[in-house]
């Protein structure tokens, strides 16, 4: 089993928590997969294990804990900002390339639910990515704001949206919310993954807002010729599958989708074996 490394990576004025998991053998650079997680989840979550799963089929991983969030820097504490995180991937990407035993010119991008959709957004933006997973992702902010809120709270939550920016203005600190809310399958999950109690279960009321302004669909068309990936659960109700589909369709080729029998968590856990498989494969085919 390959020794993980703690590392730092400075990206756009903060330095990112993580860990790099080498592959090169006798010197010899190996192909690197950039992984980073959810909206509010931590890489002490489940993701060593789809690390290591990558990394045991020769492929370098480099993972991290997005800014504001886990072991990284970054304030305001527990802020999703998507486009500082779609920036902070691609300082990620550059960081890797330094990194001894890695091949410049073979990197792949990994990324699950929010970073699912920086994932998309990353390749569409950044030639350098030459493969890309995108896992059950986030890909419709109106609408999936819309399917979390119900409609007799969206006028109240828009008027918190409201008076949290005039409060941060005055120098307030920022008001946040649970992320995982009790009983929730979010919930359920945090349970059941934050073996070492570091999750913090709290966004920023901003991190919503930022939220509902991210349209990761809207870049699916330009990834190509970059080959994706797509691991979708059949039965996601916190990114909705039909959804996920729907952006599939927009990629040109090569591209592939792989449906798992599944809710959106599960692939991180009980259908692991299965969605980081799929992810294994395509990377050491394409990079």
């Amino acid at each position: 089993m390959t020794e993980r490394q703690d590392v730092t990576i400075p990206a756009n004025g903060v330095e990112l928590a993580g860990w790099f998991y080498p592959a090169g053998q006798d010197g010899a650079a190996a192909p690197t997969v950039v992984m980073s997680h959810g909206l509010s989840a931590i890489r002490r979550m489940n993701l060593d294990a789809v690390a290591r799963d990558l990394n045991a089929a020769g492929l370098a991983v480099l993972l991290y804990d997005h800014r504001s969030f886990g072991d990284s820097g970054g304030n305001p504490r527990q802020e999703a900002d998507p486009w500082a995180q779609v920036r902070d991937m691609r300082d990620a990407i550059s960081f890797a390339q330094t990194l001894p035993g890695v091949d410049p010119a073979r990197l792949g991008i990994w990324g699950t639910s929010y970073s699912g959709g920086h994932v998309l957004t990353v390749a569409a933006l950044d030639r350098r990515v030459k493969a890309v997973v995108s896992q059950v992702p986030f890909t419709h902010g109106e609408r999936t704001f819309g399917s979390w809120v119900p409609e007799k709270a969206r006028a109240r939550l828009m008027q918190r949206f409201m008076d949290d920016r005039a409060a941060r203005y005055a120098g307030a600190e920022p008001e946040t919310v649970p992320a995982a809310i009790e009983g929730t399958e979010t919930a359920e999950w945090v349970a059941e993954t934050d073996v070492e109690g570091k999750y913090v279960n709290a966004l920023t009321l901003r991190s919503l807002e930022m939220l509902r302004e991210y349209e990761p669909h809207s870049f699916v068309s330009r990834i190509a010729p970059t080959p994706l990936l797509m691991v979708i659960a059949e039965n996601d109700t916190q990114t909705p599958t039909a959804w996920q589909k729907e952006a599939f369709e927009l990629a040109g080729e090569p591209k592939q989708m792989l449906g798992l029998p599944c809710r959106h968590y599960d692939p991180y856990s009980s259908h692991r074996e299965a969605a980081a498989g799929a992810a294994r494969d395509w990377f050491m085919e394409h990079l």
